[in-house]
Order: structure tokens, then C-alpha cells, then sequence
């Protein structure tokens, strides 16, 4: 299933999730919530990129 494929992040994309992260946390968002949210949104940002790579 889609939600539990692992995905390779560099470095520089591990801190920029970090951060998004983090940003969620400050507005309020459960630390759960938004590392679900950050995970959502690399695994359909990776999904686009393999679609083109098609």
C-alpha cells in the first residue's frame, strides 16, 4: 500500500520536512497529525515524479 512505502529523502529534504513540520506543530497541529500531513505530500510529490518518469 502507498502509505506505507518508504521513501528515500536526501538530507536537504529530510530538514525541509523537519521544518514543515514544525511549522504545522506551531499552528497548533498534533506533532502525529503533521508528520502524517508531511508524509502525504512527499509520497504524492514522489508518485508525480514517478508518473513522468513513465
Amino acid at each position: 500500500m502507498l502509505e506505507n512505502d518508504l521513501l528515500n529523502l536526501t538530507h536537504e529534504q529530510q530538514q525541509l520536512a523537519v521544518e514543515k513540520i514544525q511549522e504545522l506543530m506551531s499552528q497548533g497541529v498534533g506533532s502525529g497529525e503533521a508528520i502524517a500531513l508531511v508524509a502525504k505530500q512527499l509520497r504524492e510529490k514522489n508518485t508525480q515524479k514517478q508518473n513522468k518518469n513513465e
